[in-house]
């Protein structure tokens, strides 16, 4: 019987193992890099509870509502200090004087500022299944 545990090859070969050389850093490519880079964008604010676009522009008084469900938009889920991992779940805690129980409902934070977020591509600037039928009918049109 053979002294090695296992008969395939490469397994404890007799010849020692090449080392590889440390390679350089990789060239980087010009231009943008990652999903959405170098796509168009727009910064939006939109409701917490039903995700209904709102210009930037317009003030977020206390009495703002919604206009699609009509909850209250100056509210601690809308901020943009709102986290639930800080302390009393807002992370400039330092500068309001007491917790706010309800998150989703109207609160007199003086601290409030509304979520903003950047989106890549709006959704009726993509084409849809019925363009690319026309457009794969009108390829093979006689």
């Amino acid at each position: 019987m053979s002294e090695r545990k296992y008969r395939q090859s490469g397994y404890q070969n007799d010849a020692p193992r090449e080392s590889r050389a440390p390679q350089g850093p990789r060239e980087k490519k010009e231009g943008p890099r990652g999903r959405g880079l170098g796509a168009p964008t727009s910064t939006v604010f939109r409701c917490a509870r039903c995700g209904t676009e709102r210009a930037i522009a317009d003030i977020i008084v206390p009495e703002t509502v919604c206009a699609q469900c009509g909850t209250d938009l100056h509210t601690c889920s809308n901020c943009v200090s709102f986290d639930t991992s800080a302390r009393w779940e807002c992370r400039r805690v330092e500068e309001i004087p007491a917790r706010v129980a309800k998150k989703s409902t109207r609160n007199e934070c003086a601290v409030f500022s509304p979520k903003e977020a950047q989106e890549v591509g709006r959704q009726h600037d993509r084409a849809t299944s019925k363009d690319a039928r026309s457009a794969f009918d009108a390829l093979f049109k006689i």
